[in-house]
């Protein structure tokens, strides 16, 4: 469980027990009205369950809160968003995370992209995009369209090239080593980011290897001001509590301060081509002379 969701379920829980108190109530005499078992009341209050929409109903009715419901239906819900279980979102493919990622980048004017082991989806090669989501596939068990699942992130790459929209990356230096697909899928990749990053409207930068630690980091989307995603192994968190997405902001302005950006960062992603290239000479062997001997 990740901390912002059982936050914002202690959040409803401390309301829901005003509420009760302020009616005069036990969480026993609560339970017995609602017709609930006994601990049903102490787990909603404590954030350990997330009330259904019915329980929001009944609590309002016995606590005599009616004025509180539609309020606090609209922060059930916006609990339940928060929180999407990998193999739900993914229960009909890797498709349909794509298309729901594209509606979300069309809706912003700034997107703030934080990686630490991978390079930024829509920056990818079809080949590192399809060894991606081959993982992604095969971990989860979920449906294979795998060339959907491609087609449809390819798609996602559009949103580059048209509209307003502008694009700050930060990676960690990592992410140009993590060995995804092959080399030959690894060179592609590098080069094609050489390419992207040349774009006025993307800024690139990345985390230097001997970076000072400043912040606790894991990966994250900033979208505007409006609302962040984090992928977990388990899930996928969407923050929108204006407090916490200030939290992420600062987390990558410090991280745009440590990186390096232009020519400094072209440098270090042409050095990983470079070994790459050389790790590719090896596995290829000498090249092998056609000539006859006189």
């Amino acid at each position: 469980m990740t901390s912002s969701l059982h936050q914002a379920r202690e959040a409803l829980g401390h309301r829901l027990r005003d509420l009760r108190r302020d009616a005069g109530l036990n969480g026993r005499q609560l339970a017995d009205l609602a017709g609930w078992h006994s601990s049903k009341v102490s787990k909603i209050e404590y954030g350990k369950q997330t009330p259904s929409e019915d329980d929001i109903r009944t609590w309002c009715l016995h606590t005599n809160s009616g004025d509180q419901f539609t309020d606090l239906i609209a922060t059930v819900r916006h609990i339940e968003a928060m929180y999407v279980e990998w193999r739900r979102m993914l229960g009909t493919g890797t498709r349909r995370r794509q298309q729901a990622s594209r509606e979300l980048e069309e809706q912003t004017q700034l997107m703030c992209w934080y990686e630490p082991l991978l390079i930024p989806g829509i920056l990818h090669t079809a080949e590192y995009a399809a060894a991606i989501l081959r993982r992604v596939i095969d971990f989860y068990q979920v449906p294979d369209d795998l060339e959907e699942g491609v087609a449809a992130r390819m798609e996602r790459q559009q949103i580059l090239y048209r509209g307003n929209h502008r694009f700050h990356f930060i990676v960690a230096h990592q992410a140009l080593l993590t060995k995804v697909g092959d080399t030959a899928v690894m060179i592609g990749q590098l080069d094609r980011l050489l390419a992207t990053i040349s774009l006025s409207r993307v800024t690139f930068g990345i985390i230097p290897p001997q970076a000072e630690y400043r912040v606790p980091t894991n990966q994250f989307i900033m979208f505007d001001n409006r609302l962040v995603q984090v992928e977990t192994i388990s899930s996928e968190l969407s923050i929108s509590q204006p407090r916490e997405i200030s939290l992420y902001a600062k987390a990558f302005h410090e991280l745009a301060r440590q990186a390096v950006y232009g020519q400094a960062a072209r440098n270090l992603i042409s050095q990983a081509l470079d070994n790459l290239r050389a790790e590719q000479e090896i596995e290829n062997g000498p090249a092998v002379s056609t000539e006859q001997e006189p």
